[in-house]
Protein backbone atom coordinates (compact mmCIF):
# COMPACT_ATOMS: atom_id res chain seq x y z
CA UNK A 1 0.00 0.00 0.00
CA UNK A 2 1.22 3.52 -0.76
CA UNK A 3 0.25 6.88 0.67
CA UNK A 4 0.57 10.57 -0.13
CA UNK A 5 0.53 11.51 -3.77
CA UNK A 6 1.61 8.03 -4.97
CA UNK A 7 -0.82 5.59 -6.47
CA UNK A 8 -2.76 3.81 -3.74
CA UNK A 9 -2.86 0.01 -3.89
CA UNK A 10 -5.05 -1.80 -1.39
CA UNK A 11 -6.01 -5.40 -0.86
CA UNK A 12 -9.68 -6.09 -0.23
CA UNK A 13 -8.96 -6.35 3.52
CA UNK A 14 -7.15 -3.01 3.55
CA UNK A 15 -9.91 -1.37 1.49
CA UNK A 16 -12.60 -2.63 3.86
CA UNK A 17 -10.63 -1.41 6.88
CA UNK A 18 -10.04 2.05 5.39
CA UNK A 19 -13.70 2.38 4.39
CA UNK A 20 -15.01 1.12 7.74
CA UNK A 21 -16.98 -1.76 6.19
CA UNK A 22 -16.60 -5.53 6.07
CA UNK A 23 -14.92 -7.52 3.32
CA UNK A 24 -18.27 -9.19 2.73
CA UNK A 25 -19.83 -5.77 2.08
CA UNK A 26 -17.12 -4.88 -0.44
CA UNK A 27 -17.70 -8.14 -2.30
CA UNK A 28 -21.46 -7.63 -2.21
CA UNK A 29 -21.15 -4.14 -3.69
CA UNK A 30 -18.91 -5.59 -6.38
CA UNK A 31 -21.48 -8.21 -7.38
CA UNK A 32 -24.18 -5.51 -7.50
CA UNK A 33 -22.06 -3.33 -9.78
CA UNK A 34 -21.72 -0.55 -7.21
CA UNK A 35 -17.94 -0.96 -7.21
CA UNK A 36 -15.81 -1.50 -10.33
CA UNK A 37 -13.76 -4.71 -10.34
CA UNK A 38 -10.26 -4.60 -8.86
CA UNK A 39 -7.09 -4.77 -10.91
CA UNK A 40 -5.77 -8.32 -10.83
CA UNK A 41 -2.12 -8.60 -9.85
CA UNK A 42 0.22 -11.57 -9.42
CA UNK A 43 -1.51 -14.78 -8.30
CA UNK A 44 -4.78 -13.09 -9.34
CA UNK A 45 -4.89 -11.00 -6.16
CA UNK A 46 -7.28 -8.06 -6.55
CA UNK A 47 -5.91 -4.57 -5.95
CA UNK A 48 -8.10 -1.54 -5.22
CA UNK A 49 -7.33 2.17 -5.49
CA UNK A 50 -8.49 5.62 -4.43
CA UNK A 51 -11.53 5.47 -6.71
CA UNK A 52 -12.84 2.39 -4.91
CA UNK A 53 -12.34 4.06 -1.52
CA UNK A 54 -14.03 7.27 -2.70
CA UNK A 55 -16.95 5.29 -4.16
CA UNK A 56 -17.45 3.43 -0.87
CA UNK A 57 -17.51 6.78 0.95
CA UNK A 58 -20.14 8.06 -1.49
CA UNK A 59 -22.25 4.91 -0.99
CA UNK A 60 -22.04 5.35 2.78
CA UNK A 61 -23.14 8.99 2.48
CA UNK A 62 -26.10 8.02 0.31
CA UNK A 63 -27.11 5.38 2.85
CA UNK A 64 -26.96 7.95 5.64
CA UNK A 65 -29.39 10.06 3.62
CA UNK A 66 -31.85 7.15 3.82
CA UNK A 67 -31.54 5.96 0.23
CA UNK A 68 -32.33 2.31 -0.45
CA UNK A 69 -29.84 0.06 -2.21
CA UNK A 70 -31.93 0.19 -5.39
CA UNK A 71 -31.94 4.01 -5.28
CA UNK A 72 -28.17 4.03 -4.74
CA UNK A 73 -27.75 1.76 -7.75
CA UNK A 74 -29.77 4.16 -9.90
CA UNK A 75 -27.81 7.15 -8.59
CA UNK A 76 -24.44 5.57 -9.36
CA UNK A 77 -25.57 4.39 -12.80
CA UNK A 78 -26.26 8.01 -13.73
CA UNK A 79 -22.68 9.06 -12.94
CA UNK A 80 -20.08 9.15 -15.74
CA UNK A 81 -18.11 5.89 -15.71
CA UNK A 82 -14.68 7.54 -15.74
CA UNK A 83 -14.98 9.64 -12.55
CA UNK A 84 -11.78 9.69 -10.51
CA UNK A 85 -11.46 9.88 -6.74
CA UNK A 86 -11.56 13.70 -6.73
CA UNK A 87 -14.77 13.81 -8.76
CA UNK A 88 -16.38 11.20 -6.52
CA UNK A 89 -15.35 13.22 -3.46
CA UNK A 90 -17.15 16.24 -4.93
CA UNK A 91 -20.31 14.20 -5.44
CA UNK A 92 -20.07 12.98 -1.86
CA UNK A 93 -19.64 16.55 -0.59
CA UNK A 94 -22.76 17.61 -2.47
CA UNK A 95 -24.73 14.69 -1.02
CA UNK A 96 -23.43 15.48 2.48
CA UNK A 97 -24.66 19.07 2.09
CA UNK A 98 -28.24 17.77 2.10
CA UNK A 99 -27.91 16.43 5.64
CA UNK A 100 -28.24 18.44 8.84
CA UNK A 101 -25.19 18.85 11.05
CA UNK A 102 -24.31 15.50 12.61
CA UNK A 103 -22.25 15.67 15.79
CA UNK A 104 -22.04 12.51 17.88
CA UNK A 105 -20.22 11.46 21.02
CA UNK A 106 -18.20 8.31 20.40
CA UNK A 107 -15.50 6.24 22.07
CA UNK A 108 -11.93 6.14 20.76
CA UNK A 109 -12.62 2.74 19.20
CA UNK A 110 -15.78 3.98 17.49
CA UNK A 111 -13.91 7.07 16.29
CA UNK A 112 -11.33 4.84 14.61
CA UNK A 113 -14.07 2.67 13.10
CA UNK A 114 -15.81 5.74 11.66
CA UNK A 115 -12.45 7.00 10.38
CA UNK A 116 -11.75 3.66 8.71
CA UNK A 117 -8.23 3.45 10.12
CA UNK A 118 -6.23 3.41 13.31
CA UNK A 119 -5.55 6.80 14.87
CA UNK A 120 -2.53 7.56 16.99
CA UNK A 121 -2.55 10.25 19.65
CA UNK A 122 -0.88 12.68 17.23
CA UNK A 123 -3.55 11.98 14.61
CA UNK A 124 -6.30 12.72 17.12
CA UNK A 125 -4.54 15.92 18.18
CA UNK A 126 -4.47 17.08 14.55
CA UNK A 127 -8.17 16.28 14.14
CA UNK A 128 -8.88 18.29 17.28
CA UNK A 129 -6.86 21.22 15.93
CA UNK A 130 -8.85 21.07 12.67
CA UNK A 131 -12.12 21.28 14.60
CA UNK A 132 -13.24 17.83 13.47
CA UNK A 133 -12.99 16.20 16.90
CA UNK A 134 -13.55 17.62 20.36
CA UNK A 135 -12.10 15.56 23.23
CA UNK A 136 -14.29 14.64 26.16
CA UNK A 137 -13.15 14.00 29.70
CA UNK A 138 -10.98 11.04 28.76
CA UNK A 139 -8.25 12.91 26.90
CA UNK A 140 -5.42 10.53 26.05
CA UNK A 141 -7.46 7.56 27.27
CA UNK A 142 -8.23 4.90 24.65
CA UNK A 143 -11.68 4.55 26.20
CA UNK A 144 -12.34 8.28 26.43
CA UNK A 145 -15.29 9.91 24.66
CA UNK A 146 -14.96 12.32 21.75
CA UNK A 147 -17.47 14.61 20.11
CA UNK A 148 -16.99 14.22 16.36
CA UNK A 149 -18.44 16.14 13.41
CA UNK A 150 -19.27 13.23 11.11
CA UNK A 151 -19.65 15.52 8.13
CA UNK A 152 -16.00 16.57 8.45
CA UNK A 153 -14.45 13.34 9.71
CA UNK A 154 -13.49 11.81 6.34
CA UNK A 155 -12.12 15.15 5.15
CA UNK A 156 -10.04 15.48 8.30
CA UNK A 157 -8.77 11.91 8.08
CA UNK A 158 -7.82 12.48 4.45
CA UNK A 159 -5.80 15.54 5.46
CA UNK A 160 -3.75 13.42 7.87
CA UNK A 161 -1.89 11.97 4.86
CA UNK A 162 -1.40 15.30 3.09
CA UNK A 163 2.26 16.41 3.19
CA UNK A 164 1.45 19.80 4.73
CA UNK A 165 2.27 21.14 8.16
CA UNK A 166 -0.54 21.50 10.66
CA UNK A 167 -0.01 25.26 10.58
CA UNK A 168 -0.56 25.33 6.80
CA UNK A 169 -3.71 23.21 7.08
CA UNK A 170 -5.15 25.46 9.80
CA UNK A 171 -4.30 28.57 7.78
CA UNK A 172 -6.04 27.05 4.74
CA UNK A 173 -9.05 26.20 6.91
CA UNK A 174 -9.26 29.82 8.07
CA UNK A 175 -9.13 31.09 4.47
CA UNK A 176 -11.83 28.66 3.36
CA UNK A 177 -14.13 29.50 6.27
CA UNK A 178 -13.78 33.26 5.79
CA UNK A 179 -14.39 33.17 2.04
CA UNK A 180 -17.18 30.60 2.34
CA UNK A 181 -19.01 32.77 4.84
CA UNK A 182 -18.59 35.81 2.61
CA UNK A 183 -19.95 33.89 -0.40
CA UNK A 184 -22.84 32.51 1.66
CA UNK A 185 -23.69 36.01 2.91
CA UNK A 186 -23.77 37.46 -0.60
CA UNK A 187 -25.79 34.55 -2.01
CA UNK A 188 -28.27 34.78 0.86
CA UNK A 189 -28.65 38.50 0.19
CA UNK A 190 -29.39 37.81 -3.48
CA UNK A 191 -31.89 35.07 -2.67
CA UNK A 192 -33.68 37.20 -0.07
CA UNK A 193 -34.33 39.77 -2.73
CA UNK A 194 -35.87 37.12 -5.00
CA UNK A 195 -38.12 35.45 -2.41
CA UNK A 196 -39.11 38.35 -0.20
CA UNK A 197 -42.62 38.41 -1.63
CA UNK A 198 -43.20 34.64 -1.51
CA UNK A 199 -44.96 32.54 1.10
CA UNK A 200 -42.90 31.00 3.88
CA UNK A 201 -43.46 27.46 2.57
CA UNK A 202 -42.24 28.46 -0.88
CA UNK A 203 -39.11 29.93 0.67
CA UNK A 204 -38.41 26.68 2.58
CA UNK A 205 -38.90 24.60 -0.56
CA UNK A 206 -36.61 26.85 -2.56
CA UNK A 207 -33.95 26.70 0.16
CA UNK A 208 -34.06 22.90 0.29
CA UNK A 209 -33.76 22.72 -3.49
CA UNK A 210 -31.04 25.34 -3.85
CA UNK A 211 -28.67 24.12 -1.13
CA UNK A 212 -27.20 21.12 -2.99
CA UNK A 213 -27.23 23.05 -6.27
CA UNK A 214 -25.30 25.96 -4.78
CA UNK A 215 -22.85 23.64 -3.03
CA UNK A 216 -22.13 21.77 -6.25
CA UNK A 217 -21.69 25.06 -8.12
CA UNK A 218 -19.27 26.34 -5.49
CA UNK A 219 -17.30 23.10 -5.46
CA UNK A 220 -17.08 22.93 -9.24
CA UNK A 221 -16.07 26.57 -9.55
CA UNK A 222 -13.48 26.23 -6.80
CA UNK A 223 -12.06 23.05 -8.30
CA UNK A 224 -11.59 24.70 -11.70
CA UNK A 225 -10.11 27.85 -10.16
CA UNK A 226 -7.69 25.84 -8.05
CA UNK A 227 -6.65 23.78 -11.08
CA UNK A 228 -5.88 26.99 -12.98
CA UNK A 229 -3.89 28.40 -10.05
CA UNK A 230 -1.85 25.21 -9.75
CA UNK A 231 -1.25 25.12 -13.49
CA UNK A 232 0.08 28.68 -13.43
CA UNK A 233 2.18 27.98 -10.34
CA UNK A 234 3.73 24.80 -11.73
CA UNK A 235 4.23 26.40 -15.12
CA UNK A 236 6.29 29.17 -13.53
CA UNK A 237 8.51 26.87 -11.49
CA UNK A 238 12.12 26.47 -12.71
CA UNK A 239 12.86 23.11 -14.32
CA UNK A 240 15.42 20.82 -12.73
CA UNK A 241 18.79 20.69 -14.44
CA UNK A 242 18.85 17.97 -17.04
CA UNK A 243 15.08 17.73 -17.28
CA UNK A 244 13.53 17.73 -20.75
Amino acid sequence: MTTGTEEMTLTIDELAARAGVTVRTVRFYGTKGLLPPPVLGPRRVGHYGREHLARLALIEELQQQGMTLAAIERYLQQLPPDLDAHDLAIHRAVVASWAPDAVETVTRGELERRAGRGLGDEDVERLVAMGVVEPGDGVGDADGDYRVDLGLLRLGVGLLDVPLSQEAILAARKVLIEHSRAAAHELARLFRGEVSERAAQDVKSLSAYMQPVVVQALLTTFQRSLREELREWLGGMPQDAGSP
